[in-house]
């Protein structure tokens, strides 16, 4: 059985636990540095490889361990703190490095951390690098390597990261936010520094919830994932909008000002239009996932948009734009991607360009979000092995059947996949018939139950 450390979004795991120990980190760090100093120009004396991270208290113990296995190969590094992910892509372009790091797990709890990977495009890493990755640390071949004297790497803080990353994401729009009142919740995660300034500089006024991390309330009760404090907030201070980002800042949820949720699918649909509107949409065509609803595509195609649609992960979003010479895609989940500004998902430019099509429209945020979507039942169901549905007769049947039902004249969609960090089964029922969609995945948890569980 071939060995893997890699899941749909880098490696993710328990803190302190294999895979996200500080050895298989060391490992990393000298892989990494093997791999991605083949690519350094003639031009450059060493490559260097950036690393950012989120606001759990593990990681410093990876980022140590990753900067340790990285210099020991003679390639430098560069430490740039708590900082969104977007901004390790954008500032691994901006200091020329050969690849990005960040050490975060995202919206999981603070228990939880993860190491993914930017080229020095900014872009998550292909496949066959993770795979080359994973083939040198389970060779062992950095185990011996030793080298000395001045071949050794060296560590540098970036003293300017916060500045850099905070002028891109103002430069994202072109318009001040005067007038405007906004809730903000960092989810005491890696946006808790640079949100605030960026929204407050455009001239916002600011209330923000939940910038003060301690290592362990990184998403508790908070974020992207939990808003009802933040519907709450813009409630009770007669705000225009509230704006929830996870704990590595690259997704966002928000709601309007009577306190109604909006997520990336009604982010995605406000912004195509309007990108198509004012003759900026590239090819009148966006990206997005299997797991986007239906609504969406009525919405957008009745608005003369197109739209393409890849397996669940903005890494498949992003590589679908880039192929077709797209500026806009993204996922339900808020990873909302402006490939003009940024190549991956990024929540504070995401809030940015709704806030500025609500300035220059003149209009609430109610009155932005308008497409009728499908009723969809989302459900988990934990697993004990990820076999594959079709070789199991009684899952694979049910499912067969659910489709059939509700393919017909478009009525629906069926998705049964399998999270890329987590022992689960993902559910995912939509149809015009809410009843009949439940129904339909309780009994598809209910054989996935019996077989896997």
């Amino acid at each position: 059985m071939k060995k893997k450390l890699f899941g749909t979004d880098g490696i993710r795991g328990l803190a302190n636990k294999y895979p996200i120990t500080p050895e298989i980190a060391l490992k990393l760090g000298k892989a990494t540095a093997v791999v991605f100093s083949s690519s350094i120009s003639k031009n450059d004396k060493r490559a260097k490889i950036l690393i950012g991270k989120d606001t759990r208290i593990s990681g410093y113990i990876l980022e140590t361990a990753l900067t340790s296995g990285i210099c020991s190969m003679g390639v430098d590094v560069l430490l740039v703190g708590p900082m969104p992910t977007p901004a390790i892509s954008y500032l691994t372009r901006e200091f020329k490095a050969n690849a990005g790091i960040v050490i975060s797990a995202s919206h999981n709890p603070a228990e939880d951390n993860g190491i993914k990977f930017f080229s020095k495009n900014g872009i998550k890493i292909k496949d066959k690098t993770e795979f080359e990755i994973e083939r040198i640390i389970f060779s062992r071949k950095t185990n011996s390597t030793h080298i000395s004297g001045k071949h050794l790497g060296k560590a540098y803080r970036i003293d300017d990261a916060r500045s850099r990353y905070i002028d891109l994401a103002k430069g994202s729009v072109n318009n001040r936010l005067d007038g405007l009142k906004i809730v903000l919740d960092c989810a005491n995660g890696a946006g808790y520094a640079v949100a605030p300034i960026v929204f407050k500089e455009l001239r916002a006024k600011v209330i923000v919830l939940n910038d003060n991390p301690n290592g362990l309330n990184i998403n508790l009760n908070c974020g992207a994932l939990q808003t009802d404090k933040l519907c709450e907030s813009v409630r009770k201070n007669k705000a225009d909008a509230g704006i929830a980002l996870d704990g590595d800042a690259d997704r966002i949820t928000m709601c309007d000002e009577n306190g109604k949720i909006l997520d990336g699918d009604d982010i995605l649909t406000i912004c195509a239009i309007d990108m198509k509107n004012r003759g900026v949409l590239k090819n009148n065509t966006i990206v997005t996932t299997v797991m986007s609803n239906l609504g969406v595509e009525e919405e957008l195609n009745k608005n003369g948009i197109r739209i393409i649609r890849v397996p669940v992960g903005d890494r498949y979003v992003v590589d679908m734009m880039l192929e077709n010479n797209l500026n806009l895609g993204g996922e339900q989940a808020g990873h909302i991607i402006f490939i003009d500004y940024n190549p991956t998902g990024d929540g504070i430019i995401s809030g940015l360009q709704i806030l500025s099509i609500m300035k220059k429209k003149n209009k609430k945020l109610s009155e932005l979000s308008y497409f009728n979507k499908y009723p969809q039942i989302l459900m988990n169901v934990k697993v004990r092995e990820k076999k594959e549905f079709k070789k199991i007769p009684n899952i694979y049947k049910v499912i067969k059947d659910a489709e059939g039902k509700l393919n017909d004249d478009r009525k629906g969609r069926v998705l049964v996949r399998y999270s890329g960090t987590e022992n689960l089964a993902r559910i995912m029922v939509e149809g015009k018939d809410k009843k009949e969609i439940t129904s339909i995945a309780n009994r598809i948890v209910k054989e996935i139950k019996s077989s896997l569980g």
